[in-house]
């Protein structure tokens, strides 16, 4: 039996159906808001979801950004800069009343996570022991996984295996490396007007070398951040997926210096939305199976 599966993230939902194989159906979207109020985040989830055909009393995999109580399903969105209207809602009972036909359980994983496990079941890191991957998008999301697990503990994975915990001199990493970090940097300097950090990518892809540096800048640190969890964890490879990958040439280079490893393969993913659906729905496979 196919197992439906939904991505949610900071922009966008979408859902398909992945067959045992890992074989995903259609994938149907919708663009959402994060700021926006519970009840219209929680319509668009339901109507993407209602579309794909699930089979009744199915058990769904949800990938959703935390901070995210996944065993209860509740957002704890507080103080993030998104999702903040579902801070405190079951969003996993929302789910069980909105979607048609009405799931039997809901399943939740982080997204860095789902994203990690569907590279390693048919993406980039396929057979690989130890993996780290990277979700670089509103936030920064991260996973290690060994054998195909997440590893959350010890002295060899930043607290809870999440990158955005992480701090410098206080300042914690998303304050310094995402959406509105980068816009934040770029804008203190003054220079052309941009609507986005597509606008900036562009504009550094051109030759602008204050949207050069604010991205480089960006990527150098988190690439610092991460070094001695990368040292300590060993992974075989490190991929990278989330919408601002699509820079990958601005990113990969201060990345990779940040980092300081040589030998390290560091890979975009060819497809995040595919492999974080493919990721979901192997996590609730597992949790039913257990």
């Amino acid at each position: 039996m196919s197992t439906p599966a939904i991505e949610i993230g900071g922009s966008h939902v979408s859902a398909t159906l992945v067959d045992p194989s890992g074989t995903l159906g259609p994938i149907y979207r919708a663009a959402i808001d994060g700021n926006a109020d519970a009840a219209t985040l929680l319509g668009a989830i339901t109507t993407v979801a209602s579309r794909i055909g699930a089979a009744p009393g199915a058990s769904w995999g949800v990938a959703i950004p935390g901070p995210f109580d996944y065993e209860d399903g509740i957002g704890r969105y507080e103080g993030v800069g998104k999702f903040e209207k579902l801070n405190g809602v079951d969003v996993g009972a929302a789910l069980r009343a909105g979607v048609d036909p009405p799931p039997a359980a809901v399943h939740f994983v982080g997204d860095a996570v789902a994203f990690a496990v569907g590279e390693w079941t048919g993406g980039a890191a396929r057979g690989r022991e130890r993996i780290t991957a990277l979700t670089l998008g509103t936030g920064v999301g991260s996973a290690f996984l060994l054998g195909g697990r997440p590893v959350t503990t010890g002295p060899s994975v930043p607290p809870e295996g999440r990158a955005d915990l992480l701090a410098e001199n206080g300042t914690p990493l998303e304050d310094l490396v995402s959406t509105r970090a980068v816009l934040a940097a770029y804008r203190r300097e003054d220079g052309p007007t941009v609507s986005g950090v597509a606008d900036i990518a562009r504009l550094a892809a051109s030759g602008n070398t204050l949207a050069a540096r604010v991205f480089a800048g960006a990527y150098l640190t988190l690439g610092e951040m991460l070094r001695p969890y990368i040292r300590a964890f060993r992974p075989e490879i490190l991929v990278v997926g989330g919408g601002i990958s699509a820079a990958w040439p601005l990113i990969e280079p201060p990345l990779r210096n940040g980092l300081g490893t040589r030998g390290l393969p560091i890979v975009r993913s060819s497809d995040t939305e595919t492999s974080a659906l493919r990721g979901a729905a192997v996590s609730a496979v597992s949790a039913r199976s257990r």
